[in-house]
């Protein structure tokens, strides 16, 4: 039962990031103040956040290939599952990764349609 609202929870943050996305696309080059719209990261946050997801995405594939992962957390630190041995741990960072490389993916996406726009 905890699994399940962890999972739901995840897809509940998911939505909301993207309906705040969509909020912001729609608003388009400028906000009701007529200033500029403020996308979600800035440039160095932007090559930032670029990097943090290219790391996640490289850790995501490598986790499909070798079909094991570390453990993503501070209570479980230097732990890694294997697909053969821990199937519901694995799946569960994999699935969080995944989260992680949309979620930081979408917001960069948004970043450049903001840019382009004004």
């Amino acid at each position: 039962m905890l699994t399940a609202l962890y999972y739901a929870l995840m897809l509940l943050v998911g939505y909301f990031w993207y309906r705040y996305g969509q909020k912001l696309l729609r608003q388009g080059p400028r906000d009701e103040n007529d200033q500029f719209t403020k996308p979600p990261v800035g440039p160095v946050g932007f090559v930032m956040v670029t990097a943090i997801t290219g790391y996640f995405a490289f850790a995501a594939v490598r986790a499909l290939v070798t079909r094991e992962i570390p453990c993503v957390g501070k209570g479980c630190r230097g732990q890694i599952y294997t697909l053969a041995e821990h199937a519901g741990q694995y799946w569960a960072n994999l699935f969080f990764v995944a989260w992680l490389v949309l979620a930081l993916g979408y917001a960069m996406y948004v970043t450049i349609k903001i840019w382009r726009m004004g």
